[in-house]
């Protein structure tokens, strides 16, 4: 029998009965698809202030986009000069694989294995891929084999964290649990709103001017301001 020859009645409770299975459908795909939650904040500390209360810069970047790797340095000496100063200012950068970026994904893995097997590697190795970026890029690794590829990213972590790792880094390509942990930091990008590299946060609150790198003097113009209404505000302590 065809829909239009059904009775009013019955064709309102079909109506309702297809309404309720979507309504359930949608209800599914939301529950499936939620992200789960994982046992850490993602990213990777590179400098922690030692007071309870402080300025925190998140960064997300892509070891293969060269606006990150140009964004690097200046933050980094913004960081050095807040840090001779002793000013109350934290840095997490996340990992942020770009699609466009063919092997981005294994880039941000191998920040993963580095930081699990040694933490203090996990910047001398994203510094790495930064001077080493062109090695990676699309073009010239178009007729390589994925496992070429992971292949010479396993030598460059052996720099960064040393031969006597050369099995644990090789084994970490082949854990899942590093897969995850990479799948799960483009996740928390996702989740933030973040659409390219270098991509940027300051006390949870995006930068307007994130897409590009910022020099010296802009990070100055950014945070000097925020270090000093913090000095302002900090409670007094009496002994």
């Amino acid at each position: 029998m065809t829909l239009l020859r059904l009775p009013s009645i019955r064709l309102q409770l079909f109506h309702k009965l297809i309404l309720f299975l979507f309504f359930i459908s949608q209800r599914t795909v939301v529950v499936d698809g939620q992200v789960p939650i994982p046992p850490r904040y993602d990213g990777f500390v590179y400098r922690k202030s030692q007071g309870t209360e402080s300025i925190v810069v998140e960064a997300f970047f892509d070891p293969l986009c060269p606006d990150s790797r140009d964004a690097w340095p200046p933050l980094k000496q913004a960081l050095t000069y807040y840090a001779s100063n002793r000013c109350s200012l934290s840095l997490i950068v996340h990992p942020f694989p770009l699609p466009y970026h063919d092997n981005a994904f294994v880039a941000c893995r191998a920040l993963h294995i580095a930081n699990g097997l040694n933490t203090s590697t996990t910047y001398p190795l994203l510094e790495l891929f930064f001077k080493y970026q062109g090695w990676y890029y699309n073009k010239p690794t178009h007729t390589m084999s994925r496992a070429s590829v992971v292949d010479r990213m396993v030598k460059l972590v052996v720099e960064a964290v040393g031969n006597s790792s050369l099995s644990a880094i090789e084994s970490g390509f082949e854990d899942a649990k590093t897969d995850f942990a990479t799948r799960i930091s483009f996740k928390y990008g996702c989740s933030r709103g973040v659409t390219g590299t270098p991509y940027f946060f300051v006390n949870g609150f995006p930068l307007p001017v994130s897409g590009s790198a910022l020099n010296y003097d802009k990070w100055r113009s950014i945070l000097d301001p925020l270090l000093h209404q913090h000095k302002e505000t900090e409670p007094l302590h009496f002994f």
